[in-house]
């Protein structure tokens, strides 16, 4: 119990030092790390030691997640470069017209149906320059431009199949399995969208603050707008079908996709195209590579057996054993999914995690849901996000007024998916 307590001590200070920006994710992860090995008495020699079993086989832990990772951004810089990822903003924007209702759903679609196979802040900063002055240029005050941006890039990311790996991997889950709940999710995160801008956007009156959309800037300069023939929109479905209908690997499936945006796009110079973007995908992607790296340590010191030997009583006395509790639990501590804490999968909750899962607090299935419930608060919610950080910087709004606008909201999201994973896992 003692060992628990320091444990958790340990990682309220990490988050307290992430929360005020005193110390980067990346160094808290691996503090975490290292005090969880020394605390818990793994020798630092040895084929069970600290170099051996936590930081040599750690790096390599999470390496089908890192390679989907890069696969992924590989196929975000394709699209962006060959004009893929403009068209569909585009084409949203055009559909929707000028009602600021309309086009702000429309919008959120493009943006959620462009991250279902684009990650990373470069793309989220070339969708963000389009996506936000057309929202403000209809009178869409920012704040809620931001968040109208960030609810549609939340709602295509849980079937990001490069997600899909890296959770799978982290929990032991079957990919089938991870797949399912992450449509429940996309369903869930879509109707606070609608809900959102339904409710938020009354609020709002006339006024444009931006002069002009990029839409009609390029126009008055007489630039001609960016096409793709409409099949090569369909590139970042292609990925998703090849996975889910054909049960095809990962890596496959995203290579496929980019064979298919070039063959569809015809870029002059093909090859160069793809070794250019295969250079920006992996640079790209280098920062959530190296994340993943230390939250493979991570994962390894924490599923070490001393470990979990030594957190085993203090977990099974604070973990709920019914359903009922474990749905409560979850999602009246959402909020702790923010600033990269406990429930943050892509910060101190990924050793949780396996911790749980490692003592048999949970099952696989239930800690993949339940954690999976919580990333919905943190994905547009998060203030230490990059995406955030970038969106309200654009906008002109303090990053924490986009989180205190969104969090009824995406906490509602939460909470309603922990209880549709207690129901389909507990």
């Amino acid at each position: 119990m003692f060992f628990g307590v320091t444990i958790l001590i340990v990682f309220a200070v990490l988050a307290i030092l992430m929360m005020t920006q005193k110390i980067h994710t990346i160094v808290a992860v691996f503090i975490l790390t290292m005090a969880t090995a020394l605390l818990a008495g793994i020798p630092v020699k040895g084929t069970d030691g600290i170099l051996a079993s936590v930081i040599e086989a750690g790096a390599a832990r999470l390496a089908s997640a890192i390679i989907a990772l890069v696969m992924g951004g590989w196929l975000g810089q394709i699209m962006n470069r060959t004009g893929i990822t403009e068209s569909t903003i585009r084409f949203a924007a055009e559909l929707g017209g000028d009602n600021k209702y309309v086009l702000s759903m429309v919008l959120a679609a493009g943006t959620a149906l462009v991250f279902t196979a684009v990650g990373g802040l470069g793309a989220l900063i070339l969708v963000g320059s389009m996506v936000l002055p057309i929202l403000t240029s209809v009178g869409i005050p920012p704040l809620e431009s931001a968040c109208v941006f960030l609810l549609g890039f939340a709602t295509g990311l849980p079937v990001n199949i490069q997600n899909w790996a890296y959770f799978s991997t982290l929990t032991g889950v079957p990919l089938d399995q991870v797949r399912n709940f992450a449509f429940v999710l996309v369903g869930l995160t879509a109707c606070a969208t609608v809900l959102f801008i339904l409710v938020e956007l009354r609020k709002t009156g006339s006024r444009s603050y931006f002069s002009t959309s990029p839409v009609q800037a390029e126009a008055s300069a007489g630039k001609p707008p960016a096409r793709v023939p409409f099949y090569a929109v369909l590139t970042p479905i292609v990925p998703l079908v090849l996975v889910m209908a054909f049960k095809w690997p990962i890596t496959p499936a995203l290579l496929t996709g980019i064979v298919y945006a070039l063959v569809t796009t015809r870029p002059k110079a093909p090859f160069d195209v793809l070794v250019r973007t295969a250079h920006e995908g992996v640079e790209n992607a280098a920062p959530a590579v190296l994340l993943l790296i230390v939250i493979g340590m991570l994962l390894k010191a924490v599923m070490h057996p001393v470990v979990t030997a030594g957190l085993e009583g203090f977990l099974k006395a604070v973990i709920p054993s019914t359903r009922m509790g474990y749905i409560l639990f979850f999602a009246i501590l959402a909020p702790l999914s923010l600033y990269r804490g406990p429930l943050n999968l892509f910060g101190l909750g990924s050793g949780l995690a396996a911790v749980i899962i490692g003592t048999g607090s949970l099952s696989p299935t239930a800690t993949m849901g339940a954690f999976l419930a919580m990333e919905r608060l943190q994905v547009a919610g998060d203030p230490t996000n990059t995406q955030n950080v970038w969106t309200a910087n654009f906008v002109g709004v303090d990053v924490n007024q986009v989180t205190k606008k969104l969090l009824p909201y995406l906490w509602a999201v939460a909470a309603v998916s922990a209880a549709c994973s207690g129901l389909m896992f507990f």
